[in-house]
């Protein structure tokens, strides 16, 4: 039967729905919450769930190797059966763990639900994707800017709000809380975004998945355990090795099936390769202050150089960090549009430079704390919001939420490679009282040395990217003939 009213595909020149913007902005803060909400409570985490410190860990490992597995998984599956379908399907998953989280206080049902929630960070991909298909192209740039920071927006507000919970009432609201935000982001989704008509053709490669899967995990497992386990032990170098041989196979696989998890073809051009190794080291450079501010915030000043603050005042340092994220995407949006990503990727790394360098000196009073968070979170706001828009320019409009889900979870592993080194430097340069490992600020400063080294790196990788100045906007279309006839092949439009 003939509906009465056929469906018509969605013009995102012509779109001018308001509100998929801030809904979708919202579910990315709201995902990104679940990374740093145990954060106040780490240290306490063994006494909480009965169990010991190494143990403790997986309930934050658990989360990192989930959303890291989940990203591009999420993102491709979102190309294939709709974007708006599986960002509800990622918020619903996050919430029905942190119901489960909520309501326990044992080791392996917490790690169950935290497992649950990091699977939620496939919407920061399936959310730049509904931007892409669905906004007009004026108003792209500095929605893309948004959504991206988010991460980093998410995490900074969630610190002081996550410790005054933790610190005046009891630590299962934080858990509550959460699960309240996700349902409320599935609310305004529901209202506010519409399903995008945009499909890629073919079918879900689930042995490309298991494959990415079980070779992402066997990588990330060392990274985040190795200090606990010996760099050089045997569990952790096998482990190592493994990795690589599963990847290995994992992309022979991939470059022989028609409809892969991942088109490593696609990846593997300058631009798309080059912006995701720059994403590592700034993945990187944005964990290291998250490490290395709220400690020395906390720490006594007995120590001669500890700031003494609470829990409460350490997160509100820092929060500016997340703010000022937030408050850059405008900002991007305009040097974009006159001198392309690549130009404020630069921009943003360079100033990134500045904050770490300016930080080196700015340790002795939590003033200066807030100007070195607010520094920091220009550059990584600057940064951050560039990557998507150097993908998008890149890959053809149904690949979008794929290509945009290996580009987040190469800033995952660059936040687990920094959560693992730092961790490492500060522990081999701490002073041991009673039994007790306290940072140095030999360690401190050490760490936003090696932060200032990424960034080199970073900028070493943006300045080889090609140069696409867009004359209206934000780029979209590749310039070169290869990628140009990629990006206006045909996609299947699903009524």
């Amino acid at each position: 039967m003939t509906p009465p009213h056929p469906p018509v595909a969605h013009d995102p020149a012509t779109r001018t729905n308001g509100g998929i913007v801030p809904v979708l902005a919202f579910a990315g803060i709201v995902v990104a919450v679940m990374q740093t909400l145990l954060v106040p409570v780490i240290k306490d985490l063994p006494q909480l769930l009965d169990t010991t410190p190494s143990n403790a860990t997986w309930v934050l490992t658990s989360t990192l190797l989930s959303g890291a597995v989940a990203t591009p998984i999420m993102g491709r599956l979102g190309d294939l059966y709709g974007k708006r379908r599986m960002l509800l399907a990622s918020l619903a998953v996050m919430v029905v763990g942190a119901l489960i989280s909520g309501f326990t206080s044992a080791l392996i049902p917490m790690i169950v639900g935290r497992t649950l929630q990091g699977f939620a960070m496939g919407a920061i991909p399936l959310g730049i994707g509904l931007m892409r298909d669905e906004l007009p192209r004026e108003r792209l740039g500095s929605a893309m800017a948004l959504m991206s920071s988010s991460i980093g927006v998410g995490g900074g507000l969630a610190l002081p709000l996550a410790a005054a919970v933790a610190q005046n009432t009891d630590w299962h609201v934080l858990f509550f809380g959460a699960a309240g935000l996700g349902v409320l982001s599935i609310v305004l989704t529901l209202v506010a975004v519409p399903e995008t008509k945009t499909r890629a053709q073919g079918s879900f490669d689930l042995l490309g998945a298991l494959g990415l899967s079980l070779g992402l995990v066997l990588f990330l497992l060392p990274i985040t355990k190795g200090s606990d386990w010996g760099w050089t032990s045997v569990t952790t170098l096998g482990l190592f090795a493994a990795s690589a041989v599963v990847l290995l196979l994992w992309g022979v696989l991939e470059l022989r099936i028609p409809a892969p998890l991942v088109d490593l073809r696609t990846t593997a051009r300058r631009e798309v390769l080059l912006t995701n190794l720059a994403s590592i080291m700034v993945g990187v450079s944005f964990y290291v202050v998250s490490l290395v501010l709220p400690q020395l915030l906390q720490l006594p000043t007995a120590t001669g150089y500890g700031l003494g603050q609470s829990m409460v005042v350490a997160g509100l340092c820092v929060a500016p960090l997340g703010l000022t994220m937030m408050f850059t995407a405008p900002v991007y949006a305009r040097l974009s549009a006159k001198y392309g990503p690549k130009s404020t990727l630069i921009l943003g790394l360079l100033i990134i430079a500045v904050g770490y360098g300016a930080g080196l000196g700015l340790m002795s009073a939590a003033w200066q704390t807030v100007v070195v968070s607010v520094v920091l979170g220009t550059g990584i706001g600057l940064a951050y919001s560039s990557l998507p828009a150097l993908i998008v320019g890149a890959v053809d409009p149904s690949e979008t939420g794929a290509a945009n889900g290996l580009n987040t979870l190469m800033r995952s592993i660059g936040t687990s490679v920094s959560s693992a080194v730092i961790g490492m430097v500060l522990a081999n340069t701490a002073n041991h009282v009673g039994g007790v490992a306290i940072p140095t600020m030999h360690g401190f400063r050490v760490s936003f040395l090696i932060a200032t080294a990424a960034v080199a790196v970073g900028i070493l990788l943006a300045v080889f990217l090609p140069d696409r100045r867009p004359a209206n906007g934000p780029t979209l279309l590749a310039s070169s003939a290869d990628d140009k006839a990629a990006v206006e092949r045909p996609v299947e439009r699903v009524s």
